[in-house]
């Protein structure tokens, strides 16, 4: 299926942290167990029912918040809360969504939000892999992009009320927004008139340009929440969780699929530990506007991810694709 373009104009200064964060990583020196009690918060995990989600999902139970499993099928999900509840003795609450079709984002936020004043933690986990590229989003975005990116924008935008109640209610922790990312970022090259399809898509894209420039955009995108929302309490941060042996990769086919299987060789339990410690730990609350590697510490993005401009333009973008009802109460802080 030929070489991704973005790997062959991929740059030495960000081949370098790729690599490193891919296959150079130690090993862990934070663990679940300094998870504080989180009794009395609030969390919504998107793709809670596989891999890092639903590792998610086990930890915030086992430490006492009230989790909220966001994905698309019920049957997956209901055996996947009762599996936890059997080992964890707590039950997480399922919530209907697609996060490749926007109306089913706005049907599940608006049914959180029915439910719960207050959203303590945001992962949006989500997300696949490499699907076949001529697949597209119900609402005609590269189904990759719109998946992990749009659908999160959207969701994010959403829930807002809620964040800034949980900021409000307990500056100490604020509303935190924990955004996956990957070391794929580094060597991605976005291209705009590839987000939504038509023939630029058609004609220059892989899937594996697809997913690289999703987990770049993901991780702008987690920057410009930052920049924004920051004053009002709300703490984003961009998480790369490792190289790890998950099901993200199920949707790949042929020699794809042989090569991700073989490159992915990190447990799970280790590529949770970084959104864990982001969502829930006393130094997750010092995140806002940062980047972390595998396994939960501190990490620097590619520096395109970090420019105010690059993420106004992501910004500016994303909000015209979306419907009107994420626009309203925008209360946003450039300082």
């Amino acid at each position: 299926m030929g070489i991704p373009f973005s790997i062959r104009k991929a740059t030495p200064a960000n081949v370098g942290p790729f690599l490193v964060q891919s296959y150079f990583c130690g090993r862990p020196k934070w663990s679940e167990q300094e998870i504080p009690d989180l009794a009395g918060q609030v969390a919504v995990v998107t793709g809670g029912n596989a891999g890092l989600g639903k590792q998610t999902v086990r930890a915030l139970l086992q430490h006492n918040a009230k989790v909220y499993m966001a994905c698309r099928s019920r049957v997956k999900a209901e055996a996947v809360i009762a599996e936890l509840k059997e080992l964890t003795g707590k039950e997480a609450i399922f919530l209907e969504m697609d996060l490749a079709d926007l109306a089913s984002v706005k049907r599940a936020a608006d049914e959180f939000l029915s439910k719960e004043e207050r959203l303590n933690i945001l992962y949006n986990n989500g997300g696949i892999m490499c699907p076949p590229i001529e697949l597209v989003s119900k609402d005609g975005f590269d189904l990759t992009f719109g998946t992990n990116v749009v659908g999160h924008f959207y969701l994010t935008k959403l829930l807002l009320p809620a964040l800034r109640a949980a900021a409000v209610a307990d500056a100490s922790t604020g509303g935190r927004v924990v955004n996956l990312t990957s070391n794929a970022h580094y060597i991605a090259v976005p291209r705009y008139d590839t987000f939504k399809d038509g023939p630029a898509r058609k004609k220059k894209l892989t899937p594996g340009d697809a997913y690289f420039q999703s987990k770049w955009a993901n991780a702008v995108f987690a920057m410009e929440l930052a920049r924004r929302y920051g004053e009002e309490g709300i703490v984003s941060s961009a998480v790369n969780p490792g190289n790890l042996k998950t099901e993200l990769a199920q949707s790949t086919r042929g020699l794809l699929s042989l090569s991700t299987s073989t490159l992915m060789i990190w447990p799970v339990e280790w590529g949770v530990l970084g959104q864990l410690w982001a969502g829930t730990s006393p130094e997750g609350a010092q995140l806002n506007g940062k980047y972390v590697a595998p396994w939960a510490k501190h990490g620097k993005a590619r520096a395109d991810v970090y420019d105010s401009k690059t993420g106004g333009e992501l910004w500016a973008w994303l909000e015209g694709q979306m419907p009107a009802e994420a626009l309203k109460d925008e209360v946003v802080s450039t300082s």
